[in-house]
């Protein structure tokens, strides 16, 4: 072999081994939730991402609106990892959990950390959120939840962008990305004085709203697909596809956990299934349930949710190899649907 092409072998041999530790190091990722893109199809959630990677590339403040288990923290996670604080700390505070039965020692110390006895119980020093997150970015979770003393404590630490442990007089700067996230309709709270007005302002510099997974069908299959690599990464199964049965329960069923409680689901029945598929009766029991006690939802019409989704699925498939003149692969990746989902659909739906 001459010179030339060892070196050339070398470098082959170098790019294929950074590919599989690329490949690693995403499906890694992947089973630890980490590095995960948003998932979804529909124009909205792809105008989403352009939203998510525009604002990640600036220090701005974000308010990610949507119902519990749209994907706010995911949302969040995805702007922070598309900065350049990447590579800092990604620190969540659920604001829901500082009941109001707690002082506002309880969310300062979450906060801004405490020094040992600086109250009863304060047995050592503690970091708070804040800190934890310093060169990162800090996502206020249920942020609508916190109490009328707990927004005043906010809106100093939004303006001053410092703070002090509590029983310290040490100022420390703040050195953090904020992203807030509700479920809450905080235009009402406003009005109802239960949201200070001037807080609200300073947390609505961006929004991104989240859409509700019954409002998004078509993503269902995507995310099911997601969720399956994720769990057999996570508990070293091998399921390979979802029967046909368990797609129409899937499909037809409402979603009132939203992403959430997809992910839940399928996560149940990758546990619960002895075969390469998840078939129906491997999904949990409100989803049976709601199909077998005719609750799931109709149309007016009398058309089932299913025939009507089909429709509309083939007809988005239909328009996607009609752009790629036939070639199955080509529209797969144009509606990042895998081959062997894409030869399935084209098949059931009979195109």
């Amino acid at each position: 072999m001459s010179r030339d092409d060892l070196i050339a072998a070398l470098r082959a041999s170098e790019t294929t081994l950074k590919a599989r530790e690329a490949e690693l190091r995403d499906l890694r990722n992947l089973a630890e939730g980490k590095g995960n893109a948003v998932v979804g199809n529909t124009r909205e959630m792809q105008g989403i991402v352009r939203q998510a990677r525009q604002i990640a590339q600036t220090e701005a403040v974000v308010l990610i609106r949507g119902n519990s288990g749209t994907g706010k923290e995911h949302t969040a996670r995805f702007i922070h990892e598309n900065s350049a604080r990447a590579d800092g700390p990604f620190v969540t505070l659920n604001c829901d959990a500082l009941s109001d039965t707690l002082d506002a020692n309880n969310f300062e110390g979450e906060l801004f950390g405490y020094e040992r006895g600086a109250f009863t119980g304060a047995t050592s020093r503690h970091l708070g959120k804040a800190e934890q997150a310093k060169g990162g970015s800090l996502f206020l979770d249920e942020v609508a939840n916190l109490s009328a003393t707990a927004q005043a404590k906010l809106l100093q630490f939004l303006q001053e962008r410092s703070f002090m442990r509590l029983g310290s007089n040490i100022s420390q700067h703040a050195d953090i990305r904020i992203i807030a996230g509700t479920s809450q309709n905080l235009e009402l709270l406003v009005q109802q004085r239960k949201f200070r007005e001037d807080l609200f302002y300073r947390l609505n510099i961006f929004q991104i709203n989240l859409p509700d997974l019954v409002n998004r069908k078509t993503d269902i299959l995507l995310l099911a697909d997601h969720f399956i690599a994720k769990m057999n990464l996570k508990y070293g199964k091998n399921v390979a596809r979802l029967s046909t049965p368990a797609i129409d329960m899937l499909m037809s069923y409402h979603w009132p956990g939203n992403v959430r409680e997809l992910e839940n689901c399928i996560e149940h029945a990758c546990l619960a299934t002895t075969d390469v598929a998840i078939n129906a009766y491997d999904l949990p029991p409100t989803l049976q349930t709601d199909m077998t006690s005719g609750t799931s939802l109709l149309p007016e019409g009398g058309t089932p949710l299913s025939t009507l989704l089909e429709n509309y699925e083939r007809e988005i498939l239909t328009e996607a190899l009609r752009r790629h003149d036939g070639n199955l692969s080509a529209a797969g990746r144009d509606l990042s649907v895998s081959p062997r989902m894409m030869h399935y659909k084209v098949k059931k739906l009979g195109i």
